[in-house]
């Protein structure tokens, strides 16, 4: 089968997303599927507002649509709901062609932290954006159940996975880490007021807190917790030294979809300290980590897990199982496209 999918997120964006869509390419590619990309390194882009590391693409439907046909796929996936998910899913209604979505990332709940509006005129968008498609994919239940409250469906499961080769307990250790204070308590992702990156350093707990990622809220939490250690973005063999060399790592984030740098701790054998939001629950047991309200308490008893453990519980998070969910979502380029009312909302 030939397969397209359309992001706004690629590389050299380093987020749970665009690791999702090179896991889920390279799987397809082994099953023997034919997998073409339409990303923003394809077009003309300029930096998103607040996220300049973010490229927005300048495509119109038809350049987008030109693209598409001249990879001539068997399905249509749009990944995600930037300019070119909205130019693909434009150009595919137009020609009555019928494609899947996925939801990533809580974009209402984001947008409503940064623009401090509430989040139900975000909501009108992401319906919207996902109403024509024959099944929007979501990694969890809880998440499924919330969307199909909000009005998006129907809805199928995309499940997330770990590369064990490149995640274990095996290997060596990150050698920034060596000299600090421990336990050394490590965060990965980007540093944006979504991602709640404040709660962690602000903890009162013994130790060292490292911060491995960038985004635009990190020169100012330097300044305000120079006790931290912010060591940039990482990825590959470096970023599994750096889990590796953690005592515990902290998820603090309440509004993420999933949370896959969790799995890939764990796969580490580092034990996870999180809130009890639907992401954290679907991924942390008792046995790998801890989750409570308090992330100060998380922390203290995750602490006292054993490695092992954690990395037995990332072995049942495998990219294989992911990509079959995938591939059995998804539906013929030519099938009939749901009717619906097209016009954009006020939000987008």
């Amino acid at each position: 089968m030939r397969i397209c999918i359309v992001t706004d997120a690629w590389t050299p964006q380093i987020n749970g997303v665009v690791r999702t869509l090179e896991a889920t390419r390279e799987g397809l590619e082994r099953l023997g599927h034919t997998v073409g990309v339409v990303s923003p390194a394809d077009y003309r882009s300029v930096p998103c507002p607040t996220y300049p590391e973010i490229r927005l693409a300048l495509a119109s439907r038809a350049k987008v649509g030109a693209r598409i046909e001249a990879f001539a796929p068997d399905a249509l996936h749009l990944a995600t709901e930037g300019p070119l998910g909205i130019a693909a899913r434009s150009w595919a209604q137009r020609h009555g062609l019928s494609f899947t979505t996925a939801y990533h990332t809580h974009f209402p709940q984001y947008l409503s932290r940064r623009t401090h509006m509430p989040a139900a005129p975000f909501w009108r968008f992401i319906r919207w954006f996902h109403a024509p498609a024959t099944a929007t994919l979501a990694a969890t239940e809880g998440l499924r159940s919330e969307l199909a409250s909000h009005g998006v469906g129907p809805t199928l499961p995309w499940s997330r996975g770990v590369d064990l080769r490149q995640f274990s307990p095996v290997g060596d250790f990150h050698p920034a880490f060596r000299r600090l204070p421990g336990p050394i308590m490590l965060y990965v992702g980007r540093i944006a007021v979504e991602k709640s990156v404040e709660r962690f350093l602000a903890l009162d707990v013994p130790g060292t807190k490292v911060v491995v990622g960038d985004g635009p809220a990190r020169a100012s939490l330097a300044v305000r917790f120079p006790d931290a250690v912010f060591l940039g973005p990482m990825r590959g063999a470096e970023l599994a030294a750096a889990y590796r060399s953690a005592d515990v790592f902290v998820f603090p984030s309440s509004t993420d979809t999933f949370g896959l740098v969790m799995v890939e701790a764990l796969a580490c054998g580092t034990p996870v300290a999180a809130l009890p939001e639907d992401g954290p629950r679907a991924i942390v047991t008792p046995e790998c980590g801890a989750l409570s309200p308090d992330l100060g308490v998380a922390v203290r008893e995750a602490l006292g897990k054993h490695r092992a453990d954690c990395a037995a519980r990332a072995r049942d998070f495998g990219w294989d199982a992911a990509t079959r969910h995938f591939l059995a979502a998804l539906t013929p380029l030519a099938a009939e496209a749901r009717p619906h009312a097209d016009a954009m909302p006020f939000a987008a």
